[in-house]
Formats: C-alpha cells, structure tokens, sequence
C-alpha cells in the first residue's frame, strides 16, 4: 500500500531532473544529492537486472549507508506506483518472477519495491530483510498489508520504505515525491506508522503491541519483558522453514491479533507450516526410497559377483565392503523412515511396505553374510568347492 495524504490532498507538481541537476526533498541534516546523482547515472544496459545495478553501485561507493543510499534513490526514482493493482498484494508470490517484472514493467506495488530493494541491497553485502505488516495514517489504520525492508548498517538495524519513500497516490494518479524520512529510519520512529506482523521485526527491546499501534501509545514501557531482538534474529537465521513460521506465529499471538490481517497472516502461517511438513516428510520419504536402491544394487552386485564365483578376484576386504556398503545404505533407509512423523494414510502405507522391503533384503544381505564369512575363513584352495555346496 502507498503512502496517502489526508481524504482531501494539496495538488503538488514534482518535477524532477535526472542529469547535471537533481532537485529531492532532503533531509534536514543529510545532503543526499551527490550519491543520487552518481547513482541515477547508471547505464539503462545495467538496469535489466538487480546484478547489473549492484555491480555499479559496488563499483561506485564503498560504505554501506551510502550503497544503501543509491539503491534507495535508482529504485524510487525509476519504479513507478501500479495504482490500478495497489490490492494485488500476493505473499505467495516467487520472488525472483516479482523482481523480473518489475524490472521489465518499471511499475509495481509494495511488494515490488521492497522484494526489488531488498534484492540489490543484498547483493551489494548489507543483510536485509523484507517485512510484512500493515500500517497507519492520519490516526487510521489501513486495511490492505504493506511491504518495506530492513538492512543492517554497520552494525545497526535501519528500516526503509522504497513505496512510501517514492511519493504518494492523489485522485487515483501516483505522484513522485521523494520522501527521505523512509531512507534508514529508526525502529523508534518508523514504529508509529508501520506495524509488522511478527514484532521481531520492530527491532525494538520493548515492542509495540497491535492494541498500543491502534492507540498511538508509543511510549516505551520498561514493565514489559525485555525482548533481545538481536539473539532472537539470531536463533531466527538458524531455524528452519517450519521452525521460522512456528516462532513467528507464536510471536504474533503474544502481540495480540488485533485485526483481519494479522488473522488472516496467521492462517497463512498455519498453511505454510502443513505445506513444508508434508514437504519434509515426502523429501524424508524420497530420501529412504533413494538409500534403499542403494542398498539393494551393491546386494545385487555382490550377488551377481557371487554368481561368477568371485571372478575377477578381488582382496577379501573388498568384497567385504560390498555388502558393508549394502548394509549401510539399507540401515540408512530405515532411519530416514524412523524420522517421519504424523504421516497421513497413504505415507503409512508407503512408510509399512519399503519397511517389508528392507526386511526382505536384510535378511537376503545376512544369508549372503554367513556365505561370505565361511569363504573368508576357508583355505584359499578349498574356496572353489564353496560355490557347489548347497547352502
């Protein structure tokens, strides 16, 4: 969602000047206009990718603010708000085809710009993070989801709102305007209008809850626990898919689910946790199947072998590790099945009948053990008369 003015907004003429002159809207105490101006010079031929744009922006400043900077500023000026679709906002969405059509289109909504910005930030070295939430203005609290961007600057956690940061929607038309309060914004000060769904990603050691965020009660209230958002992200960068949404969704329960949205991004939550479950009891799945063929072509081989008497002669040892290797690989098989939890009906049944399997081919590798042993022991000249004798 962009950023609006009030119901009844002021007409307001951006022009702006891409070339010997660049007249933004600064900040106070911050001249930006000398990486803007480096940053807008970029060739057209490397703005067809985020690879393109990152390689000149590394090539071109050397700190991180001001790498962070010069994306902020390309991304801005050249993205255009896509009023007509400001509701598509789609979480499911692959990444890298959003960045591809934006890229492609120069239009886009929230999402674009931050899955655009926080692409080329990262490929410049700054770590950074898209944020879900939804948002406030003018004391009222939209009702459509809003997407903006965390980066660490030399070691200090910023925000950043490439959408808002670009101007504003007047009589359904997108006017530019750029807005540099959106560029490196304190969690303290970005907090009063942007609420993410998980409160991780306020970045605060006391966070807002939804009901503080309706009220506008910003003060910091040290009564609360002390959240270490920074040991959190942490764990949070070692945790799995499922182990991420797990969290995250307790997380968002705690800070109170205050509105449709917040309800509707736990849902999503709950999906995405059966969709990678399953997704992780197939690939579990897929993985014994895979040990157990395994197993099974170094049993064949070794049968096979056998079948030949041992010709060509190999040492003792090595045909030995023949049917180690089978072995290792079936008792692999069983392990990644022993690993499979909740698994529906139809896994059951799959899980029970490669079980059967690997017990049938156990038992196969143990007769072919007892042979190999009784070989191993025998007197080299006797060996041959092994293959004759029933077993």
């Amino acid at each position: 969602m962009l950023y609006f003015e009030k119901n009844i907004m002021r007409s307001v003429l951006t022009i702006i000047l891409i070339g010997l002159s660049l007249v933004l809207n600064a900040q106070k105490n911050k001249d930006y206009s000398k990486i803007d101006f480096v940053a807008l010079l970029i060739p057209d031929s490397l703005t067809q990718s985020t690879k393109g744009i990152a390689g000149y922006i590394n090539s071109n400043f050397s700190n991180e603010s001001d790498k962070a900077r010069a994306a902020f500023i390309w991304v801005t000026i050249n993205i255009q708000y896509d009023v007509d679709n400001m509701f598509a906002i789609n979480f499911y969405a692959n990444k890298n085809e959003v960045i591809d059509k934006v890229l492609k289109t120069r239009k886009g909504i929230c999402q674009h710009y931050a899955e655009l910005y926080n692409n080329i930030i990262n490929q410049v070295g700054i770590k950074s993070y898209v944020i879900y939430g939804y948002t406030k203005q003018n004391e009222m609290v939209n009702y459509i989801p809003h997407a903006w961007c965390a980066g660490l600057i030399d070691s200090t956690w910023f925000l950043f709102d490439p959408t808002w940061g670009s101007g504003y929607v007047h009589n359904s038309r997108f006017v530019r305007k750029i807005n540099n309060f959106y560029f490196k914004t304190k969690p303290e000060n970005l907090i009063k209008s942007h609420m993410p769904f998980d409160p991780l990603w306020q970045f605060l050691n006391y966070p807002v809850t939804n009901q503080e965020f309706y009220e506008g009660n910003f003060k910091v209230n040290k009564n609360k626990p002390f959240f270490n958002f920074i040991d959190t992200l942490s764990k949070f960068e070692q945790e799995s898919n499922t182990e991420r949404l797990i969290s995250s969704s307790n997380r968002i329960e705690r800070n109170g689910v205050k509105n449709s949205l917040i309800f509707d991004k736990l849902q999503e939550n709950k999906l995405e946790i059966e969709y990678y479950k399953n997704k992780l009891v197939i690939e579990t799945h897929n993985a014994a199947v895979s040990f157990y063929n395994d197993g099974i072509n170094e049993l064949n081989k070794f049968v096979q072998y056998r079948n030949k008497q041992f010709i060509p002669k190999k040492a003792d040892n090595e045909i030995k590790n023949m049917l180690d290797t089978a072995e290792y690989s079936l008792n692999l098989s069983r392990e990644k099945l022993n690993e499979i939890r909740n698994p529906d009906s139809n896994m059951t049944l799959s899980i029970s009948q490669l079980n059967r399997s690997i017990e049938d081919a156990m038992k196969n590798l143990n007769d072919q053990k007892v042979f190999l042993d009784k070989y191993v022991k025998t007197n080299k000249k006797y060996r041959n008369e092994l293959f004759y004798v029933k077993q």
